[in-house]
């Protein structure tokens, strides 16, 4: 079995020494060392060139997403795995965008904390089953939500861009040399295919969100 060596980023001096003893007690990992900030993981890390660091969102300066988005780029080899407390939708996928390889929850068991690493070691991309539940569901919105919109007319997906620029009914009126109550209309029409309430439910499906 291959040794993986693995870096930790955590400002928590609990649960970093918890996650240290860990990395250390298991055997087939090797700890390289931990940083309490996402400046000083960012000058460390590519001395130590773990296989995997583990990786807090909420450090005190810059966040561990900007750390993610600054090295990965630079450290194509380095796989980070992003260990957090945080399941919301926007810090999943802004952290997967970063480069983000993996996406686990803080309250993970230490058994399946390795199974993770090592998943992620062998070419895996480990995520808590919440995690996994919240990304699948989002595509599934957003496909919804692009089916949704093949079903507009040329003209209300021209007032939805607009609408989705900001534009007042009055503006698209204007604009498009048509009165204000046929884009009013419109407007009913676009809320009931897309099945929203208001502008900014509209726009979000737009948008994709």
């Amino acid at each position: 079995m291959d040794m993986i060596s693995v870096c930790i980023v955590e400002d928590n001096n609990d649960i970093r020494q918890a996650l240290e003893q860990i990395i250390m007690m298991a055997e087939g990992y090797q700890f390289r060392g931990s940083f309490i900030s996402a400046e000083s993981a960012i000058a460390g890390i590519p001395k130590l060139k773990p296989n995997v660091v583990l990786m807090d969102i909420n450090l005190g300066g810059m966040s561990g997403i900007d750390c993610v988005r600054e090295l990965k780029p630079k450290h194509p080899d380095i796989l980070f795995m992003m260990c957090t407390v945080y399941e919301e939708d926007e810090k999943i996928f802004e952290a997967l965008a970063a480069g983000a390889n993996g996406y686990i929850l803080k309250k993970t068991a230490p058994g399946k904390l390795l199974e993770s690493i090592r998943e992620l070691a062998e070419g895996g991309a480990p995520m808590s089953s919440q995690i996994a539940r919240k990304v699948v569901m989002a595509f599934q919105e957003k496909n919804a939500a692009s089916g949704l919109l093949d079903n507009l007319s040329n003209r209300e997906h021209e007032i939805l861009e607009l609408l989705a620029k900001g534009m007042l009914y009055k503006e698209i009126s204007t604009r498009l040399g048509i009165a204000q109550e046929t884009v009013r209309k419109h407007v009913y029409h676009i809320y009931e295919k897309l099945h929203v309430n208001n502008r900014v439910e509209a726009v979000n499906k737009y948008f994709g969100r």
